[in-house]
Order: structure tokens, then sequence, then C-alpha cells
């Protein structure tokens, strides 16, 4: 049977329209995006090589501020100014709460014995409580001394009495005993170890250190 050539190339046609050609690597075509493929940034990429940026890095994460960082902003807060007045150093660590046990003592001692002196007086008051301490001739904590037995008129048994902690004088008994505590001031009387108000004579045989305000101080 004869087959026109015309009609052989339409059949030809048909046969080869049905199957798919293999697939052929292009390189101009652009790649196919992975499933996970994220968009670049998009600042231009001339912005992110002036910033020294690479425009595939990952986004740093935030980090909290270092521990380190905020204890030492926190000492710079509380620094004292080398050559701070009595009054400015009193100003900058007043405070209602002495942070301790021992300062509260100390603190209580300064407070009802010289609440109404000056700055210099509740300085002088504090020191006598820390001279005993250190001196190996009273107990050696703050607390020691203060709840001696028969030594400060306030004592009621082992405990303070009732103190208005908001008060200003509180504040700044609290600040005089922080500054006797870590010697920032010296004491104004030295080494003494006593001391009763002026209004009194109780006849002491010691060393007379000086008076100041209304109390009189010995060794």
């Amino acid at each position: 049977m004869f087959v026109p050539f015309r009609s052989t190339l339409l059949v030809i046609a048909a046969l080869t329209a049905s199957s798919v050609a293999p697939a052929q690597v292009n390189p101009n075509a652009a790649p196919l995006p992975a499933a996970e493929w994220t968009p670049l940034p998009e600042a231009p990429v001339e912005q992110l090589l002036q910033q020294n940026v690479d425009p595939l890095a990952p986004a740093p994460e935030a980090q909290d501020e270092p521990q380190q960082f905020q204890e030492d902003a926190q000492a710079e807060d509380d620094a004292i100014e080398p050559g701070a007045t009595l009054a400015e150093t009193v100003a900058r660590l007043r405070s209602s709460d002495p942070g301790s046990r021992e300062l509260e003592c100390l603190a209580g001692a300064i407070y009802f014995e010289s609440k109404s002196e000056s700055l210099a007086g509740q300085l002088a008051v504090g020191h006598v409580v820390a001279n005993r301490a250190a001196s190996g001739r009273f107990p050696s904590s703050y607390c020691g001394v203060v709840f001696q037995r028969s030594q400060f008129s306030f004592v009621r048994g082992h405990s303070l009495p009732y103190i208005p902690r908001s008060s200003q004088d509180w504040k700044d008994a609290v600040a005089i005993a922080k500054i006797v505590d870590q010697k920032l001031k010296p004491s104004p009387m030295g080494k003494a170890l006593f001391f009763h108000a002026r209004r009194v004579s109780p006849g002491w045989r010691m060393s007379r250190v000086g008076t100041l305000g209304n109390h009189v101080f010995y060794r």
C-alpha cells in the first residue's frame, strides 16, 4: 500500500507530540528557589556594602546586658566623689534601709543618742561604737556593743525601740552608719570609747578627748 509522503510526516508529528522531552540544563536560566528559601533583605546591596553587612548573614540575636556592667553602673551611682564634704556624703548615702542587722544596730545607736546633734556630732557617736567593737575590750560587733548590758540607756532588752524609718533623722543616721562602717570619714573625737551628755557630770576618771555639741568624749 502506497502512503503519501505528506501523510507520513503528519503521522510522525502526531507521535512525537505526545512524548516529553528530557529536562535540559540551561546555564542562562535562573534556578528555582528551594522549599525553605528566604528572600534577601530589601536594603540595596550598595548600602549593605557601605555598612560592612553581609546580606546573607543571619540577623544578630539580642543579648541581655551583662551582669558585670549592671554592677559597675550601680557602683558608679554609689561612688563618693573624692573630697566630698560630710554633708555631701550623707546626702549620697541617705536611706531608710541600713542593709544589714549590724548597720541597723549602729544606725540605731546614732539615732537614739545623737539625732538632735550636728552631722559631725553623730559621726563622733557612731565612731565610739565602732571603736569599741575594734578595741578588744568590748564585744566585737556593733550589735554586741549596742546591746551590752548597762551601756546605752535607750536599749530595752535585745531590740531597738520603735523608729520612724521614713524620717529624715533615721535616714541621716543610716548614712552616718555607712560612713563609719566604710571608714569614709575619721572621727572628730579620735579613738574615744565613751561619751556622756554635757548636762551630767559622772566624774569619770578617764582621759577626756574633747567636747562636741552636747556630748563630752573620753578614752
